[in-house]
């Protein structure tokens, strides 16, 4: 994951160096030779996800392409606050490795899950969160609201899974557990919101220069408190996908989130799931992924 763009790109190299350096073990040697069990721990997914997207990211300012707004999908607005200018790569790298590790600890291994459910309306979701929940006395509720047509659960397993159920009673086409380690966006990750709080409290952060959707509230923040702010609650809020994306349209109904719209959506760092959300928002909305050499060559063309 990302040797590609290191090899080829002298900035990208120096990104995970960057990153390497901030953390205090080569995390850049995990990236692109795994293994992939010790990639896949959520302390080291994070910050390697986020190196590889602000990798990305560099490439395409230093060939001029530069964002009027950001976006990212959960560990995704810590990426889009690097390139905002509201903290230092070096000190989001460290923090997102905090978070992994704090959502990890939060919960202990099988007494959470996630399940995505598809063909089924946010509303709907919700009240089978809820239904779930009384009926069995534990927490469920919506964690992501991907599209229009999916929308991902979290929290205790049984209530999960009992929700998972009524979702399908409902008239969900499916309803899929997901291969998670840990219940994220939601309310047991509270252990974890309050670890994300200290250490964005012990960071230096400044108003962004380019507005930055919320994931908490789909509306565009302006200001480093905001911003913390924003990041601290979405540790258990649900990600508002879809309000983000209307925001960065500009077809958002909030008059806070009105921006001129953005006409081109640039998807930085590993895989195409953004592009893909984005067509079920909206088909007409114009997307492009970069995650390597080749992709960047094809975006580069395009933009």
């Amino acid at each position: 994951m990302g040797r590609d763009l290191a090899d080829k790109f002298p900035i990208a190299a120096e990104t995970f160096t960057e990153a390497d350096q901030a953390l205090g073990f080569p995390l850049s040697k995990l990236c692109f030779e795994g293994p992939e069990e010790d990639l896949r721990l959520t302390e080291n997914t994070q910050p390697a996800i986020m190196t590889v997207s602000v990798a990305v990211a560099r490439v395409l300012q230093q060939k001029g392409i530069e964002p009027a707004l950001a976006a990212g999908h959960s560990l995704g607005e810590w990426s889009a606050h690097v390139i905002a200018g509201t903290f230092s790569f070096a000190d989001a790298v460290r923090a997102v490795k905090a978070r992994g590790h704090a959502m990890q600890q939060a919960v202990p291994a099988g007494e959470g899950a996630m399940a995505a459910v598809l063909a089924l309306d946010a509303a709907q979701v919700a009240e089978a969160c809820a239904e779930a929940a009384r009926e069995t006395g534990l927490i469920v509720q919506a964690a992501n609201i991907n599209s229009p047509t999916q929308t991902v659960i979290s929290g205790a397993a049984a209530a999960v899974a009992r929700a998972a159920e009524i979702c399908k009673a409902k008239g969900a086409r499916r309803a899929v557990m997901l291969p998670v380690s840990a219940p994220f966006h939601c309310a047991l990750m509270r252990p974890a919101q309050e670890e994300v709080a200290r250490v964005l409290n012990g960071l230096s952060m400044h108003d962004p220069r380019i507005p930055v959707a919320a994931n908490v509230s789909g509306v565009m923040v302006t200001t480093a408190l905001a911003a913390r702010d924003a990041l601290i609650r979405q540790v258990t809020g649900a990600v508002r996908w879809v309000e983000c994306v209307q925001s960065l349209a500009g077809r958002s109904l909030s008059a806070e989130s009105q921006v001129a719209p953005a006409n081109v959506f640039v998807e930085t760092g590993p895989g195409k799931v953004l592009c893909g959300l984005l067509r079920q928002i909206d088909p007409s909305l114009r997307s492009l992924n970069v995650e390597d050499a080749a992709s960047f060559e094809a975006a580069l063309g395009e933009l």
